[in-house]
């Protein structure tokens, strides 16, 4: 299949493909006669992969590691199992940083309600904020 064809098949565009070529996440691709570019269903499966490997959160250099593994014949389902608990990890740790921040947010909101904008000083540049509770 050509270029168009195959980035398609998986949802990407064409500078996708040419990117992961450059970037060795794909193998260089076959030249027909033409010139063109000519992928076979080896290399839909793995583009298929980044992009499921990518949704899951994981980088190109991650993903990297894993293609480079199965490609030294090495089944990579523990590095995939730890790459997965250490993102796992992350999000948790991003979720908790997140619920702070909101509460924080919505402390702010409520404290803004009791303010009146004319009681606003060019010093406070906005006493919403030079005001606002400090729970941090």
């Amino acid at each position: 299949m050509l270029i168009g064809e195959l980035a398609e098949a998986v949802g990407v565009t064409s500078q996708t493909v040419r990117f992961y070529e450059r970037k060795g996440l794909l193998p260089d691709a076959e030249r027909g006669a033409n010139g063109y570019r000519v992928y076979d269903d080896s290399t839909l499966t793995r583009l298929r992969f980044i992009n499921v490997a990518q949704a899951a959160g994981l980088t190109l250099s991650e993903i990297r590691s894993i293609i480079d593994l199965r490609d030294d014949g090495t089944v990579p389902c523990a590095h995939v199992a730890t790459l997965i608990d250490t993102k796992l990890a992350d999000v948790r740790t991003r979720i908790r940083h997140l619920a702070a921040l909101q509460a924080e947010l919505e402390a702010i909101r409520e404290h803004s309600h009791l303010l009146d904008p004319a009681d606003c000083t060019d010093n406070d540049i906005c006493h919403i904020l030079s005001s606002a509770p400090k729970d941090h």
